[in-house]
């Protein structure tokens, strides 16, 4: 069977840039899955997606002209149903048949021609035939159709049909931008499928300026790339494009000299290679004056408004030169410069008039504004809510540090919010914090509260650094258990796809303070202490909170490599340092590699349930009432091992501390092969019962062994 290269392209008007590499992506994988499925392109064919601005394509390799005829063996009925007894079909049999397509004119023939085979407990009949293989035409139609059916659109547009179309007139389409051209070439040969009223050719429109020739037409489907990139002045690959505009961006900052270099953000990049067809990076500038704007508000307003790329020297300190990835690459750029130029000269003039309108009143000033603020109808005000975060944080600072600590804490949380009702924030609300940063140092507050203030929104998002000081934490965690524990206190949890005041990341950034900044906090204590703050506005939901907590605490374990089981045993004795937990996995995995580890886990196991059918029991041992040996033998063990035991524990030596108590496992299972805990005299039953509590107690410390059983 001779197989050719195959090429689909579906040109269209300007597609969404956030998502063009997903739709190319999307189509390409979805035309080449149905293709493979339907017998028509092997395992092996290879598929290249193609994505610009106005095109979605695809290529695929080794494409069958026609997928090979396939056998096919069809149960029809039981042979007690469709025979009758002499052997001769039954008419029900015959009618099946022909609904199949088989010679039914000689019955004795097609009866002949049927194979008989066990079907449980009966025989069945059953009917080969041998089903045509799709043809490249059918075959395609049909996966063009799946592909743009799956297309991952975010929002679907409705246009009706242009007059030359095949169904012109009031013909409506459904599509993420209205199409206008299709391709479909199989080698040389083109394929005549149609989709979204079009038929298939072997030309597409280029560069809507630059094209050296219009249509551009492809002899064959191998040359898509290199014809369109020619006479259509387009870069079809959506990655050659990419790396062409990193490449030039580069070589521009180096020409600029002086160790500039353009800012990294991949999702810019993204964004901007979706945007052109044909790059051509360009050297724009701006009056130095702006530069006295925190470089941070000039830096997004580039990035976010006008998708340019800020240069930075080599201190990483904003210039005043950027660069414009233009669609265009005319031999006199000066035009195209000036343009750029004169859009982004009025947004930095609005940054600045804001920064220099702001600088007027001191962040002290505008703390009583924050009662205008609303902030929850059942929470009150962002005012109310300072005082809030206030008074947690003064707490914590107690804990973790002197007055000192305390009044730059009390101070920072009390200024914290106060950026929110400065004309910067409400032009730049991504810089919330930034800016507060900035005012306070002008404010001649102090790196400690200035950088606090920047800080008590960390961590914002996974992998996000954590505050830069003490009083940074103290800010963050107090606003963190602000937010947490008044929406748990007012029932406002999040669902399974909704969380509207991100209440998983803010329970994450409190694990993460706490754990990699060992902070000497216990957690059920910090939750309890946030809850006086809100009066009468709550009810106390700390042990719904504590759960919530555990549970990320859990998946983030988790993800970190640790097993369920590990996680579960340690979390469920509910440590309260949570700095000390990875310690104790540690210990726990440790000990679970010993080959006492699988017996005392059963053993565990089972003094649990003893205990938990005795209900209270008083961890005290009488050994004038331990009549077997095997308890005698217990509780000499215990009172060996367990005071080494517990030394190693408080030393924070937890993997010793087990490994220490390992030793029990013989005295343990010698307890359980020889003594009745329930004995009939109720003394000697609450003895051996408080001494498989005395066990219990030591052996769990570190974690619940109970749960490492299988």
């Amino acid at each position: 069977m001779t197989t050719q290269n195959l090429l689909v392209e579906l040109f269209v008007e300007e597609l969404p840039p956030k998502v063009l590499k997903k739709l190319g992506d999307a189509f390409a994988s979805v035309l080449a899955e149905q293709l493979k499925a339907l017998g028509l392109a092997t395992p092996a064919s290879a598929v290249t997606a193609f994505a610009s601005p106005r095109r979605l394509a695809a290529h695929v390799t080794a494409v069958a002209g026609k997928a090979a005829d396939k056998a096919v063996q069809q149960k029809l009925m039981p042979v007690t149903v469709g025979l009758d007894a002499s052997g001769n079909a039954a008419p029900a049999l015959l009618k099946k048949l022909q609904a199949l397509g088989a010679d039914v004119s000689d019955p004795a023939a097609a009866v002949a021609a049927l194979k008989r085979a066990p079907d449980g407990k009966a025989e069945a009949l059953f009917y080969d035939s041998v089903v045509p293989g799709a043809t490249l035409e059918e075959g395609l139609q049909k996966a063009l159709l799946e592909s743009i059916a799956k297309l991952p659109i975010p929002k679907v547009m409705s246009y009706q049909l242009e007059s030359d179309c095949e169904l012109p007139g009031w013909t409506s389409v459904n599509f993420v931008r209205p199409a206008h051209g299709l391709v479909a070439l199989h080698g040389s040969a083109v394929v005549p499928v149609k989709a979204l009223g079009l038929k298939a050719g072997n030309s597409t429109l280029g560069h809507r300026f630059e094209a050296a020739v219009s249509p551009v037409v492809f002899k064959d489907a191998d040359s898509y790339a290199a014809t369109l990139h020619k006479d259509g002045a387009v870069i079809a690959s959506f990655a050659e494009r990419k790396a062409e505009i990193a490449r030039q961006l580069a070589a521009a900052a180096a020409k600029v000299g002086n160790g500039a270099r353009p800012i990294e953000d991949d999702a810019l990049l993204d964004e901007v290679t979706a945007l052109v067809e044909r790059p051509n990076v360009l050297t724009c500038a701006f009056e130095q004056e702006f530069l006295d704007v925190p470089q941070e508000c000039l830096i997004l307003t580039m990035k976010a408004n006008q998708k340019y790329f800020p240069l930075l020297d080599a201190a990483g300190k904003l210039t005043h030169q950027f660069l414009v990835v233009s669609n265009i690459s005319p031999e006199d750029a000066s035009f195209v410069i000036g343009g750029n130029e004169r859009v982004v000269r009025p947004r930095l003039a609005d940054a600045k008039f804001f920064f220099d309108q702001d600088r007027k009143k001191t962040l002290a000033s505008r703390v009583d504004g924050l009662s205008k603020v609303v902030y929850h109808n059942k929470l009150g005000t962002q005012g109310e809510r300072v005082e809030r975060v206030r008074a947690i944080a003064k707490a914590i600072a107690g804990q973790l540090g002197d007055a000192t600590l305390v009044a730059q804490a009390d101070q920072a949380a009390m200024l914290a919010k106060t950026d929110l009702v400065t004309d910067m924030v409400g032009e730049f609300p991504e810089l919330q914090g930034t800016v507060g940063r900035y005012y306070a140092l002008n404010d001649g507050l102090g790196e400690v509260v200035a950088d606090a203030i920047e800080d008590h929104y960390k961590p914002r998002f996974a992998g996000d650094t954590l505050p830069r000081n003490t009083a940074g934490v103290v800010v963050a965690l107090a606003d963190k258990l602000e937010t947490l524990v008044g929406m748990f206190g007012i029932g406002n949890l999040p669902t399974g796809d909704r969380d509207p005041f991100a209440l998983r990341r803010h329970a994450l950034g409190v694990i993460r303070m706490l754990v990699e900044k060992d902070l000497p906090l216990d957690l059920n204590a910090l939750l309890a202490g946030a809850v006086p703050a809100f009066g009468d506005k709550i009810t106390d939901a700390s042990a719904a909170l504590a759960d919530f907590i555990y549970d990320r605490l859990a998946g983030s374990l988790r993800e970190q490599g640790y097993s369920a089981q590990e996680v579960d045993a340690v979390l469920a004795l509910r440590p309260q340092r949570l700095a000390l937990v990875e310690k104790q996995l540690a210990a726990v995995r440790a000990f679970a590699a010993l080959p006492e580890s699988p017996a005392l886990a059963a053993a565990n196991k089972r003094v649990a349930n003893i205990l938990k059918k005795a209900g209270e029991v008083d961890a005290h041992v009488n050994p004038e009432l331990l009549q077997e040996k095997a308890e005698q033998d217990l509780y000499a063990a215990l009172q060996r091992f367990v005071p080494e035991a517990n030394a190693q524990f408080n030393a924070g030596d937890y993997t010793a501390s087990l490994q220490t108590l390992a030793v029990l496992r013989a005295p343990v299972d010698a307890f359980f092969d020889d003594v009745m805990v329930n004995a009939e005299q109720m003394d000697l039953r609450l003895n051996r019962q408080g001494l498989l509590k005395s066990l219990h107690d030591a052996m769990n410390r570190v974690a619940d062994l109970s749960r490492l059983a299988a």
